[in-house]
């Protein structure tokens, strides 16, 4: 081997996160011929983008060694989970790229095998029946420094056990009234043994399996022999679950079979970003209370909510690659992740001009009927997506906040007795103000230069400022929706003395109706994506129609947040 081939070897094992490092050591020594990961979320809300960090590193591990990743919902809640929140991550999934392997899996298709598992502990002598309450079991654990309290029903015997967890499955029981445990150690230094909550009775019905059970397995006895069930060679959790690992293996420990596949628990720290919040429980609450519009609201961390903001799948990945896998826990500031879409739609997004606050122009020395049309380019970055023809006439919009009646040598954009170029246009020259009775500016008169068509100075003056601009004859109405951060705190659920909804940004959201936009746009289709020149990325609305479209503001240009101070 050369030098060349070693250090080009070096670098690629550099390359590798540690999950990357385990996996290809388990297949180089021959542990397992094929890795088998999975994405296991409880269908009990919309995913968010820790959760798409999670999707990417689970089939992004497979798609780099050649393996397959299942999707299993692991649905043992029936008081949260529905149907709803099914198909919304099942469209999450494929929206960002993925195929899982088979067919789509759920803990509840292994609901008779697991009961058959807490059996055989029970008559193994590692499962026993409490009748104590929820509340006492929870004082009875003790402190992570002072040993928990035995139940006085932790000696049954094995026939008695049985019994009852057979009773229990036949709804001859309360909810509350019964629990199944582990049988562990009540003194260990990790709470999660202190002999565990195995089944709960639930008098609900399950989105799946109707009212067939009442009993239903707790999430710590059914992830680990899900995915043995499944074959899965590498668990990826996040790291709140570290602690649980011990309780994973010793469940398996107590139904592993030689010969079979024996998944191995691998935690790294979870997606945490800045002026967000990331519980589904608070999500869920937001949603509740009305102060968004649903899970998908633009302004929400959800896939769903992202992806209607005019986020892509690209970005996102380039978002979790940029953010990589770590072992300890960390913040990341939302600017990388709004960095991501900026990188990836300068690359793809379609250009176009619109004008928000639009202010009237009339070009006095412009014919009155005369109209003509202009070439400009699609996108600068990207020259096979050609050009288009944008139409030109004697009166156009600007946006109000481009011309200023006084302004100081700084100022570069229109004023009074200034000349400005239009993007692919003319230069113009202001030369009056025209107010309504109440001082407001209602319209600029103004000239243009004919020899400075496209944009070019004629005899070589220099011009600072370039305008974007519509014109006034072919105009198209749209509305706007400009969404900003849904939380005006870096940390707005870090303040035990205050509720996470108090620091709720007032102007996340702010909708302008009168906007005026390029007759091109008149074509976009739901989810279509483009940059309004000067102001940002923008995205069609779902609740656009063929009289009115709406466009959503994915990020601006530039981060005013610096600027900001709440």
């Amino acid at each position: 081997m050369t030098d060349k081939n070693i250090t080009e070897n070096q670098e690629e094992k550099k390359s590798l996160n540690f999950i990357e490092q385990i996996v290809e050591e388990d297949l180089k020594s021959g542990k397992h011929k094929e890795i088998i990961t999975r994405f296991p979320p409880e269908p009990n809300g919309y995913l968010h983008i820790g959760h798409a960090k999670s999707i990417i590193l689970n089939f992004g591990l497979s798609e780099t060694f050649h393996g397959k990743t299942n999707l299993r919902f692991d649905d043992t809640n029936p008081v949260k989970e529905d149907v709803e929140y099914v198909d919304s991550i099942l469209e999450d999934v494929q929206w960002l790229g993925y195929k899982w392997h088979g067919d789509v899996h759920y803990a509840s298709d292994y609901f008779e095998q697991l009961y058959e598992w807490a059996v055989k502990l029970i008559k193994d002598g590692y499962a026993y029946v409490d009748d104590q309450s929820i509340e006492e079991i929870s004082a009875s654990r003790g402190t992570p420094t002072q040993a928990g309290k035995e139940s006085p029903f932790r000696n049954r015997s094995a026939e008695e056990n049985i019994d009852l967890f057979e009773r229990m499955r036949k709804g001859e029981f309360k909810d509350g009234e019964k629990v199944l445990r582990a049988k562990i150690d009540m003194s260990s230094p990790n709470m999660h043994m202190r002999d565990p909550i195995m089944y709960r009775i639930k008098h609900s019905e399950h989105h799946r399996t109707a009212d067939k059970w009442c009993i239903y397995p707790m999430y710590d006895f059914t992830h680990g022999q899900s995915d043995y069930i499944e074959g899965i060679t590498h668990s990826i959790c996040t790291l709140e679950f570290e602690n649980h690992r011990p309780l994973y293996d010793w469940f398996l420990d107590h139904i592993y079979e030689e010969g079979r596949t024996r998944p191995r628990q691998i935690e790294f720290a979870r997606l945490n970003l800045s002026y967000t919040v990331m519980s589904k429980r608070k999500l869920a609450e937001l949603v509740e209370k009305k102060l968004v519009s649903g899970w998908d609201d633009p302004r929400m961390p959800t896939i769903s909510g992202l992806r209607r903001r005019g986020y892509t799948p690209e970005a996102l990945q380039l978002f979790a690659e940029k953010v990589g896998v770590a072992k300890r826990e960390n913040i990341i500031d939302v600017g990388l992740l709004e960095y991501s879409i900026k990188e990836h739609l300068n690359r793809t997004a379609q250009r176009v001009m619109t004008v928000l606050d639009p202010l009237k122009v009339t070009i006095t020395n412009y014919p009155k009927d005369k109209e003509e049309f202009l070439s400009a380019i699609n996108n600068p970055e990207d020259e096979s997506m050609g050009e288009r023809e944008i139409p030109f006439s004697r009166t156009l919009y600007i946006e109000k906040e481009d011309f200023r009646e006084e302004a100081n040598r700084k100022f570069f954009r229109l004023k009074l007795g200034g000349e400005v170029r239009l993007r692919y246009a003319y230069f113009i020259k202001c030369n009056e103000v025209v107010k309504d009775e109440n001082g407001n500016i209602i319209e600029l008169l103004c000239t243009y230069d004919p020899l400075s068509k496209g944009g070019k100075s004629p005899d070589g003056r220099k011009v600072k400022g370039t305008l974007h601009w519509v014109s006034a004859k072919h105009a198209l109405n749209v509305e706007v929706k400009l969404y900003d951060r849904l939380f005006s705190d870096e940390s707005p659920d870090g303040h035990k003395e205050k509720d996470f909804t108090e620091f709720i940004n007032p102007d996340s959201l702010t909708v302008t109706e009168n906007c005026k936009a390029e007759p091109f746009l008149k074509t976009a289709k739901v989810g279509n994506r483009f940059q309004f020149e000067r102001k940002g990325y923008f995205c069609v609305d779902k609740d656009s129609s063929k009289d009115k479209i709406i466009f959503n503001r994915t990020v601006p240009l530039r981060d005013s947040w610096a600027k900001k101070n709440f």
